[in-house]
C-alpha cells in the first residue's frame, strides 16, 4: 500500500510540521506522497527535497524581515507575505531550495488550493518548485483579506484551508491507503463559525462560491477532524498532533515562541517514532 503525509495548514503554527518532518527525514522515513496545504506544502516541499532544517532556520533568519510576513508588507505590497522575497529571493539566493532532489525523488508532492471561482479545492501535482508551481505553491498560502488574488491558467485561488483544511480523503481518492496526518492544533480543537461574512461580501463579490466556502469552513473542519478521529481509532490512519498547547500567533515574531512549536514537533515526532515505523510496516 502506498503512503502519504497529510500536512495541516496554520500560518506561523505550521512550524510544528517543519519539526515532525525533519525527525522523519533524520530517519529516513520517506512516503510515497505528500499532500499539503498552506504551511504546511510550504514545509512539506522542503521535505521531499530532503533538506533537514530548512525550515526552521530561514524562519528564525528571516523573522525580524517585514518582507517574511507582516502588516507592512501588506501595506507596501498587497500581500501579506511579500511574493518576490518569499518565493523567489529566499528560495533562489538566501536559502537555496534543493531543485535537484525535488525533481528525483520519486515522491508525489501535491499542493492544496481554493478554486475561488468554484469554492472548491484543487489538488496540483507539482512535479517541480519552479514558474506556475511556485505560483500554486503561494496559492495555497495566500490568506484571505491580506493576500492577492493568484491566477493561474484564468483560474483564480487563495489559501487552501478555506475549502479542505485537512485533505486526509483527497490522500484517500488520489490512491495512498497508508496515510500519515500531521495537524497543528491540539486533540480537542473545535473551529468557530466564520464572523465575518459582510466583509467576505464586499472582497470578494464576484466569487460568491468562494464567500460560502468562508461561511462553511467550520463546518468541514470539524467534520474532518471527527473523521480524523474515527479513522485513527480504528487504526486506519497514524495521526501525529501538538501533545500540549502553545500560544502561538498566526503572524508570530517571536523567536523563542517559534522554536517551543518547532520542538514541539520534534519531540512528539520522536515519541511517537516506534509506532509509525509499525503503522508503515503493517
Amino acid at each position: 500500500m502506498r503512503s502519504c503525509l497529510v500536512l495541516e495548514g496554520g500560518a506561523k503554527r505550521g512550524i510544528y510540521t517543519a519539526g515532525v518532518l525533519d525527525v522523519l527525514l533524520e530517519n529516513d522515513i520517506m512516503t510515497d506522497g505528500v499532500i499539503g496545504v498552506s504551511a504546511g506544502a510550504i514545509h512539506g516541499c522542503s521535505y521531499v527535497s530532503k533538506q533537514i532544517g530548512r525550515s526552521i532556520r530561514y524562519n528564525l533568519k528571516y523573522n525580524d524581515d517585514y518582507r517574511f510576513m507582516s502588516l507592512k508588507s501588506w501595506l507596501k505590497t498587497g500581500n501579506l507575505v511579500d511574493t518576490d522575497f518569499a518565493y523567489h529571493e529566499l528560495p533562489e539566493k538566501l536559502d537555496v531550495f534543493d531543485h535537484k532532489t525535488f525533481a528525483n525523488n520519486p515522491a508525489a508532492f501535491y499542493v492544496t488550493c481554493s478554486n475561488l471561482e468554484t469554492g472548491k479545492a484543487e489538488y496540483i501535482r507539482c512535479p517541480e518548485m519552479k514558474g506556475k508551481y511556485m505560483d500554486y505553491l503561494r496559492a495555497s498560502a495566500s490568506m484571505p483579506f491580506v493576500s492577492q488574488i493568484v491566477e493561474i491558467d484564468r483560474k483564480h485561488f487563495l489559501d487552501g484551508g478555506i475549502t479542505d483544511s485537512i485533505p486526509l480523503q483527497a490522500a484517500f481518492d488520489l490512491g495512498f491507503a497508508k496515510n500519515i496526518v500531521v495537524c497543528t492544533r491540539p486533540e480537542g480543537y473545535f473551529k468557530k463559525p466564520f464572523t465575518l461574512t459582510w466583509l467576505a461580501k464586499l472582497v470578494y463579490k464576484k466569487f460568491p462560491q468562494f464567500i460560502k466556502a468562508l461561511q462553511n469552513r467550520h463546518i468541514m473542519y470539524n467534520q474532518e477532524l471527527a473523521q480524523i478521529n474515527k479513522l485513527q481509532t480504528e487504526g486506519k490512519i497514524f495521526v501525529i498532533r501538538p501533545t500540549r498547547y502553545i500560544k502561538i500567533k498566526r503572524m508570530e515574531t517571536n523567536p523563542d515562541i517559534i522554536k517551543a512549536m518547532y520542538e514541539l514537533g520534534r519531540r512528539d515526532a520522536a515519541d511517537s517514532l516506534e509506532a509509525l515505523k509499525a503503522f508503515l510496516k503493517k
